[in-house]
């Protein structure tokens, strides 16, 4: 059985992104890059909010083709090209051909499905919209917070009235920079788990 993974920059604040949803003080270094690597490699699900998927949409597909593409570049161009890549949105088309399908109606279900259609992860990338929503559905099963040594002050908050659950520590990494990478197990508290 799948699980859900997210996948998530955030600041020591609590902050996802600044008001203007910035994300220009996110550590990128190739460090961090093989974290989110080593997680790509255990997925092949796709997950995003509409306004994450647009920001995907208009950098993966090429590039691994651009002259000073990284090796993160092209690792992360070619999963993307080769993953299924579901979408919350209710607007976008679906285009089979590059593996883009939409999630509408029946959200919580569908995900469940998926969830039960096979042995890797999904991985849910960025979009904290969608997070909230999933997480206060009981379906996210992990997470992975990349704490970066920065406080916006304001901004796009990580969490809004999140269920009561356990958060179970799988793993701490720190990949240079003062950036801690977190990784927990969630376990809901008083809820039928979701898988």
């Amino acid at each position: 059985m799948r699980k859900l993974v997210s996948l998530m920059h955030v600041s020591l604040d609590g902050f996802v992104g600044t008001k203007d949803g910035s994300l220009a003080w996110v550590r990128t270094d190739p460090p961090v890059f093989e974290i989110s690597d080593e997680q790509t490699r255990k997925a092949d699900i796709a997950l995003y909010g509409r306004r994450t998927f647009d920001l995907m949409e208009a950098y993966w597909p090429t590039a691994a083709d651009q002259p000073n593409a990284t090796v993160h570049d092209k690792n992360h161009s070619k999963w993307y090209a080769a993953t299924d890549k579901y979408v919350l949105s209710h607007t976008l088309a679906e285009d089979e051909k590059r593996r883009i399908h939409t999630l509408s109606h029946n959200v919580e279900s569908r995900i469940q499905d998926l969830k039960h259609g096979g042995h890797q992860n999904i991985l849910l990338l960025g979009s904290p919209s969608c997070m909230r929503y999933l997480l206060a559905q009981q379906l996210i099963d992990e997470l992975l917070l990349f704490i970066n040594p920065v406080f916006l002050g304001e901004g796009i908050p990580l969490f809004r009235h999140a269920p009561p659950a356990q958060l179970n520590l799988l793993e701490t990494r720190e990949p240079g920079r003062g950036v801690i990478a977190l990784h927990y197990a969630i376990q809901y508290n008083n809820a039928t788990p979701s898988s």
